[in-house]
């Protein structure tokens, strides 16, 4: 939702990429070379030869620029590279001698203003990149034939490297020189090559248009092994994880006329920007120029306060989609419109079915994709992506990919919710009901990335003002026990969307001062108490958060925990359907159990939290402000009551409901890990849950905040009192019998790894090194006075947490910290948008 990212193609100077290349010149002629192959008329004229699967371009203009875009419609997944990851460049074909190159002109490094002595000296200050050689295989004229194929089939985005490695987000979009043509996947990680025997052009996908030529791959890497990192529960992420195949996408697009005018950037805004250096601006202003990226829009009437535009910016919703989804998709999408008549707009942002023949890889049309596929349906990502030229900022295409089964969490969700699966009665449309509204959220959502923008995380504080916020379902407990759903996810465009939308695509009348008006917009956008925050990282500020409710943090978490404690108490078989097997109780209850997963790294952030805004001068806002210590205090208190005894317990009766997977339903990364085998492990599930807490509370980078500000504000809690306090929770709280102990037990010793932790990563602080291990060592020997008189099942927990600190204490920096099991995968209700949510 994984803004993330946001995935807006930012088009950026990348890595040369050259190929061998031969200096004979080509006899035959374009037609005796072409005869058997069919013809793809269109931006660039091209051919393709079944017979050898080879690629014709039909160059006829050389040194004219265009858009050249990469993309990956397929990801790797498990930490590899991801869906929808982009990126693209200016490019243009230029000829010298017998040689074809495809050339990236430097547009990073520019002079603006300057005139053609001081142009041509910057362009010759800086480097231009050769992306591609070919050499032509025939001539005709002016024209030349080229074969594009290992351009084509290739490792465009160097995601080779990534397989395995755990490293998903590879730098630059175009593959250096290691993935050229003879020297295939060289360099890959975890020990991957690109095979070319088993890569080829994606003729489905290899398509003509008249403003854009489009061209895929089928890309197979081999290696590996087929018990390495590339495996997680439930199976890998190929089928055969030694061979692992993807499509990449590469496109040709026109470059749009010079009738943009682009818009300076703003860091209130809320806008996604781009920029380049300009070294004809004066001294006495910056030498880096930022504008945001937006579409253009223009009014017939630029006098008028509401005009029709020029041109509509209209979105195109997949004919793929299932009825009941594309009609969510339309109503949610046109959603935007309301901001637009904010702007000064009539209809000028629609959103319609696609038209019956027309093609979604034609750059003429926005679209909202519905992506069939299959695996764990909940896993289903999204993503908003824009075509942006990178010379002005102006979004030329949005593309809005949606993960098909998307809906499913929700119902899941809902299904746990409600329990509504009862003997002789209807199931209730409150499910489908919810999963709907949350399609027409995230069809608003992912258009928002589309049209420019960027998540604001602070939105869910100010009655929902943003459907570019990470929305968490609202229900409430009603007294007689059931789960009102009634405001599951909000309605309509949010306040923070329509001022963001007036500041970014205002049409204002000629001779306006445009940043005088903008100006004024973005001094009422602050009056009217609309903050712009975006997840920037650090676990910071206290009320930017993703998948998170309400006004207070705290006091949502602790609102979770007891409608939490309800619904696990009364959780039954009613939450499966009719003939079920019973295992899968398991499945609906991982996101009952886990209902408080978000809302504690909400609610963590006000520990050792930050307020700030990202202020400019003079505008009147506060930029930094440290968190109460008394809000910090109750912050603790909340985290701490997440990781209680009483709030990690399950009812027995429902322990004992949930047997071993049977035959056809084996397990999956959508259930808990255990320790015990294949049956249901409830130790194991508090420990992946308790394990969510405590790291979100012993973040180094938190631990070095709460030290610092302690340093310059003495009434601050600071570090070692919260450590302390933490062991008076968890080690010194006297232990429960029976399976209430046990979770104690879980709890003990996870806060013991996360101290290790802490002590032992060197990217910390030394500071908060230095506290950790006081901390430690003082927590060792109130162990070995304990240990005399402990009976033996807690006499056994704590000789075991004295022989860990002590191999810990021989040599901190090789110690292996045991691995706690983990929770399944909230994504996508909680995947943070690598945007994706995207």
């Amino acid at each position: 939702m994984k803004h993330p990212f946001q995935l807006t193609i930012l088009l950026s100077g990348l890595i040369s990429l050259t190929s061998p290349v031969f200096a004979q010149r080509p006899a035959a002629t374009i037609e005796s070379v072409t005869h058997d192959a069919k013809k793809y008329a269109g931006f660039y004229n091209f051919y393709y030869e079944e017979k050898t699967g080879r690629i014709l371009i039909e160059l006829d203009r050389f040194n004219q620029e265009f858009l050249y875009f990469c993309s990956l419609p397929e990801g790797i997944g498990n930490g590899g590279a991801e869906r929808g990851q982009a990126s693209g460049v200016i490019a243009k074909f230029i000829k010298v001698g017998p040689k074809v190159f495809l050339l990236q002109p430097n547009y990073g490094q520019r002079s603006v203003h300057g005139d053609a002595d001081e142009k041509k000296a910057v362009e010759d200050g800086f480097s231009q990149s050769i992306l591609f050689g070919f050499s032509p295989v025939a001539t005709e004229d002016d024209k030349v034939l080229i074969d594009a194929t290992p351009l084509i089939v290739r490792d465009a985005l160097h995601i080779g490297e990534t397989i395995g490695s755990g490293a998903g987000n590879p730098g630059s979009a175009f593959s250096a020189a290691a993935n050229a043509p003879g020297r295939a996947g060289a360099g890959a990680g975890g020990g991957y090559r690109l095979d070319e025997s088993r890569s080829a052009v994606f003729i489905d996908n290899t398509k003509n248009f008249p403003k854009n030529t489009e061209f895929e791959a089928l890309v197979t890497f081999t290696g590996g092994s087929s018990g390495g990192g590339f495996f997680r529960r439930g199976g890998s992420v190929a089928p055969d994880p030694t061979a692992v195949t993807v499509r990449i996408h590469q496109a040709f697009v026109q470059l749009p006329d010079s009738g943009y005018v682009p818009r300076k950037f703003d860091p209130r805004s809320g806008f996604n920007s781009f920029s380049y250096e300009d070294f004809s601006a004066p001294m006495s202003e910056p030498l880096v120029r930022r504008f945001i990226q937006r579409h253009r829009l223009i009014k017939k009437e630029p006098n008028a306060a509401v005009s029709e535009p020029v041109e509509p910016i209209v979105y195109y919703v997949d004919r793929g989609a299932p009825a009941i989804i594309k009609k969510a998709l339309i109503e949610g999408g046109s959603w935007w419109n309301q901001a637009f008549e904010a702007a000064g707009f009539k209809n000028a942002f629609q959103v319609k079915e696609l038209p019956a023949g027309a093609d979604p890889m034609d750059i003429r049309y926005n679209m909202v994709n519905w992506l069939t596929r299959t695996g764990n349906p909940q896993r289903a990502f999204s993503y908003g992506s824009s075509y942006v030229d990178p010379r002005t900022g102006e979004i030329i295409k949005g593309v809005v990919t949606l993960g098909s089964d998307r809906h499913r969490q929700d119902y899941l969700i809902a299904e746990g919710l409600l329990q509504p699966y009862e003997d002789g009665r209807p199931v209730s449309k409150k499910m489908e009901e919810m999963a709907l509204a949350r399609i027409r959220q995230l069809s608003a959502h992912e258009i928002g990335h589309t049209l420019g923008l960027t998540h604001n995380f602070m939105a869910s504080v100010k009655d929902r003002a943003s459907v570019m916020d990470y929305p968490f379902p609202r229900f409430n407990l009603k007294a007689d026990g059931t789960i009102d759903l009634s405001e599951a996810y909000a309605t309509g465009i949010g306040g923070w969307d329509k001022r963001v939308i007036i500041w970014g695509y205002s049409d204002f009348p000629k001779a306006t001062d445009e940043d005088a008006a903008l100006d004024k917009i973005m001094k009422e956008t602050l009056k009217e108490g609309y903050q712009y925050i975006p997840d920037i990282g650090g676990m910071t500020h206290p009320l930017s958060n993703q998948w998170d409710d309400g006004v207070n943090p705290i006091d949502q978490l602790n609102k979770l925990m007891t409608v939490r404690r309800h619904l696990l108490d009364n959780f039954s078989e009613k939450a499966i359907p009719k003939a079920a097997p019973m295992a899968t109780l398991e499945e609906v209850l991982v996101p009952i159990y886990l209902l408080q997963r978000y809302q504690v790294e909400a609610a963590a952030k006000s520990l050792g939290g930050l307020y700030f805004t990202h202020a400019v001068k003079n505008d009147g806002e506060l930029p930094t402000k440290m968190v109460d210590p008394a809000e910090q205090w109750r912050a603790f208190d909340a985290l701490m009551n997440t990781i209680t005894p009483d709030a990690l317990a399950l009812p027995d009766d429902l322990i004992s409901k949930i047997p071993p997977r049977p035959t056809g339903y084996p397990s999956s990364v959508e259930i808990f890990e255990r320790h015990t085998g294949p049956t249901f492990d409830p130790i194991a599930a508090a420990e992946a849950a308790a394990n969510n807490t405590l790291s979100y509370l012993l973040n180094g980078e938190r631990a070095a905040r709460l030290i610092e500000y302690q340093s310059r504000d003495e009434h601050q809690p600071g570090l070692l009192a919260v450590l302390n306090k933490l062991i008076d929770n968890t080690w010194k709280t006297p232990l429960q019998p029976g399976y209430k102990g046990e979770l104690q037990i879980v709890v003990d010793n996870l806060t013991l790894k996360h101290l290790f932790a802490l002590a032992a990563d060197t990217k910390n602080a030394e500071n908060v090194r230095g506290e950790a291990l006081l901390t430690l060592t003082d927590l060792s020997q109130w162990i070995g006075m304990q240990l005399p008189n402990a009976d033996p099942r807690w006499k056994s927990a704590l000789y075991f947490a004295l022989t860990e600190i002590g191999e810990f204490n021989k040599t901190p920096e090789k110690f292996i910290l045991p691995q706690a099991t983990e929770m399944p995968p909230g994504a996508p209700i909680g995947m943070p948008d690598n945007e994706f949510e995207f």
